[in-house]
């Protein structure tokens, strides 16, 4: 008898029979308040009928159009959708399937643009599982241990995470620019950095939001050495964080973006944009593969393109994440250490004795999900909790959630 591999490890003991909207109901008959999202994919809720009913459509009439072989109109309609959102200057794409290869995608265009071999990334982002991915992964060793040599040309500068330092947010910032530029004295010339990485939130790391002076800082030195700066968007993009994009947020502008998650309400969609300049750079025959861009998940993207902004979903994320942020502050114990996030990007952080408390943590995610609310954990030590509903969450849910997690913590602390 053959059984999913051992190691594939389930956050929770549901088994879904069906999702609608914000819920997902158990074959155990039970109704659950999803606050999961797929991990940040099912931006519109689960099973929205405008993306079923696009979906449906385009089975009927074509399920697969290799775009490197024929063009399809769902391919099309939604590089011109994207057009509408995407920052000023970023007006070329190229598609793929997962986060991992849109990091990939977007490190191949930056080496070959610059002819530069070196890469920075920031201590706690998270940019996937292959091998150059995972090779660029800072959040946690288990997404890279036991599968060297990893991809040379990396360098790690530290994110301005406050909390883990014990500063404030401008001490941490000056750390964390400092030490960018003592890398560049000491480790690496900056005119070898093909690009900065980054995300404008942690995920993976814990949900911990950049500022502005620090990205700011981060543009002043890629302008000045010849740097690109990628802002990986792949958890945060799509209204996430209360704007499209949450590097919006910081007033910077990035020449690389990498995009999947929430673009297509769980159809397997990425990609990275640049502007047209930037792409030709690439080399011929750099940019394809058999599943991108595929007909039915671009449909299922133009339908989500669709719901975000006739349901407002982008406003409704930055009001319902200030209700989230503010409750979960509102009602803490002395075992959650800080309380931060941006938009429906919300963390939770245990610890006890100002060490890490991985052991609590688990045992409340575990005891929401018994009590009907479904919440992951993250961070290098697996003891942040984090909170990050579907953008068509209601106050009334925002609600409904913070009393089971109040009954919760009444348990854990």
């Amino acid at each position: 008898m053959t059984r999913l591999s051992p190691r594939l490890l389930q956050a929770t003991p549901v088994t879904v029979d069906h999702a609608e909207g914000c819920y997902i109901h158990g074959t155990d008959g039970r109704r659950y308040l999803d606050f999961t999202a797929g991990i940040g994919v099912t931006s519109t809720g689960h099973c929205h009928p405008h993306v079923v009913e696009a979906a449906r459509r385009q089975i009927g009439s074509l399920i697969h159009g290799q775009y490197t072989t024929v063009m399809h109109r769902p391919l099309l309609e939604l590089t011109e959708r994207l057009g509408t959102v995407l920052p000023e200057g970023l007006d070329s794409l190229f598609f793929a399937n997962s986060g991992s290869e849109a990091v990939e995608a977007a490190l191949r265009l930056a080496r070959q643009a610059t002819g530069r071999p070196g890469i920075v990334v920031f201590h706690g982002g998270f940019h996937g599982r292959t091998v150059a991915a995972a090779t660029m992964t800072t959040s946690g060793t288990r997404f890279s241990a036991g599968f060297s040599p990893l991809m040379g040309g990396v360098h790690v500068a530290p994110f301005p995470t406050a909390y883990r330092y014990g500063w404030s947010e401008d001490e941490a910032t000056d750390f964390a620019l400092q030490e960018l530029d003592y890398l560049f004295a000491t480790l690496v010339a900056p005119d070898e950095i093909a690009a900065f990485v980054v995300e404008p939130v942690l995920g993976e790391g814990g949900y911990v939001p950049g500022n502005t002076r620090f990205f700011q800082g981060l543009r002043q030195r890629a302008d000045e050495h010849g740097i690109l700066l990628v802002f990986d968007e792949i958890q945060t993009g799509f209204g996430r964080t209360g704007k499209f994009f949450g590097h919006q947020h910081f007033d910077v502008r990035p020449d690389i973006i990498t995009i999947a998650k929430g673009l297509a309400s769980g159809f397997p969609l990425s990609g990275i944009a640049a502007s047209e300049e930037l792409m030709e750079r690439a080399r011929p025959g750099s940019q394809g593969g058999t599943y991108g861009a595929n007909a039915v998940s671009c449909a299922a993207a133009v339908a989500t393109l669709d719901v975000i902004e006739k349901e407002g979903l982008v406003d409704n994320a930055a009001a319902r994440g200030r209700e989230l942020l503010s409750g979960a502050r509102e009602n803490t114990i002395d075992a959650i250490g800080d309380v931060r996030g941006l938009g429906l990007m919300v963390g939770l952080e245990f610890t006890t004795d100002g060490a890490p408390d991985r052991e609590r943590a688990t045992a409340a995610q575990q005891l929401a999900a018994q009590k009907g609310l479904l919440l992951l954990t993250c961070g290098a030590h697996m003891n942040v909790v984090r909170m990050i509903p579907p953008l068509i969450v209601t106050t009334q849910q925002i609600e409904d959630a913070l009393g089971i997690w109040s009954e919760v913590l009444a348990e854990v602390r």
